[in-house]
C-alpha cells in the first residue's frame, strides 16, 4: 500500500486509503492487514489512530479485528471511482449531514451511554487546544460525529456516516477547509459542539437537534461563501 496522504492525518483519513485500496482489489476478503505497528509506521502516525481507523472500517462491515490474530478483511468495499460518495462535493456533504445528524442527536438521547459523552468530552478539550491548527481541528472535529454516530447504536447509521467522513479526506474537501477554518470559525464550532454535547449529558432531544442543525447551518454558509470566492 502506498498512502497518498497529507503529512498530518488521523483516523478518518487511514479509514479512507484503507477503504480505497480494498474497492480497488489492492486488498481482498480474507487477506489479513499489516499489524497495527506496521501501519502506524507506514503513515507516521500513533497506533491509537491506527486503531481508530480499524475500529471505524470494522463498524462499516468492511474487516473483522480477531484478538490475538490481527484485522481481516470481510468484504468488498461498494465504491468505484463513478459512485456518488467519491464524487460528493463539500456542499453536498453537509446537506447529507443535515439529513442524518440532528435525528441522529436523538438517538444519542437515547442510546448513548457515558462513556460515550466522556469521549466526546475529550474531544471537545482536544478542538478547543487547537484553534490554531486547522488540520488537528479537522481530525478531531470528524471524530467528534464518529463518535456522536456510535453512539446511536445503529449500525446502518455508523456505516453510513463512515462512508460520509470518508469525503473530508478528498482534495477538495482539504482545499475547502484550508479556505475557511480560521480561528474565528473554529471558535464558534467549539461554542455549538459544547452545545451539543451539554445537551446530550442532560438528556434533551430536540435541544441537541436544534443545536447540530445550528451548527451544520454554520458550516453551509462558511462554504459556501467560500465557494463563491
Amino acid at each position: 500500500m502506498k498512502p497518498a496522504l497529507p503529512t498530518r492525518i488521523g483516523s478518518a483519513d487511514i479509514a479512507a486509503q484503507l477503504r480505497r485500496e480494498i474497492s480497488r482489489g489492492a486488498l481482498h476478503p480474507y487477506d489479513r492487514l499489516p499489524s497495527e505497528r506496521q501501519l502506524a509506521q507506514t503513515y507516521n502516525v500513533a497506533r491509537g489512530t491506527v486503531r481508530g481507523a480499524l475500529i471505524q472500517l470494522e463498524q462499516e462491515g468492511l474487516v473483522e479485528i480477531r484478538a490475538g490474530s490481527g484485522t481481516y478483511v470481510m468484504q468488498e468495499a461498494q465504491v468505484d471511482a463513478e459512485s456518488p460518495m467519491e464524487q460528493a462535493n463539500p456542499l453536498e456533504l453537509i446537506d447529507a449531514r443535515f439529513a442524518l445528524e440532528p435525528h441522529m442527536c436523538r438517538l444519542a438521547v437515547l442510546h448513548g451511554r457515558r462513556q460515550d459523552f466522556d469521549q466526546m468530552e475529550r474531544l471537545c478539550d482536544a478542538m478547543e487546544a487547537s484553534g490554531d491548527d486547522p488540520v488537528r481541528f479537522a481530525r478531531e472535529d470528524s471524530d467528534f460525529h464518529r463518535l456522536l454516530a456510535n453512539s446511536t447504536g445503529n449500525r446502518l447509521l455508523i456505516r453510513i456516516v463512515g462512508q460520509i467522513t470518508s469525503v473530508r479526506g478528498q482534495d477538495e474537501w482539504r482545499r475547502m477547509r484550508q479556505l475557511t477554518l480560521d480561528q474565528n470559525i473554529i471558535a464558534q464550532y467549539n461554542i455549538q459542539h459544547r452545545q451539543i454535547l451539554n445537551a446530550l449529558r442532560t438528556r434533551e432531544p430536540e435541544r441537541a437537534a436544534t443545536y447540530m442543525k445550528e451548527h451544520l447551518e454554520t458550516a453551509r454558509l462558511s462554504l459556501t461563501r467560500a465557494a463563491a470566492t
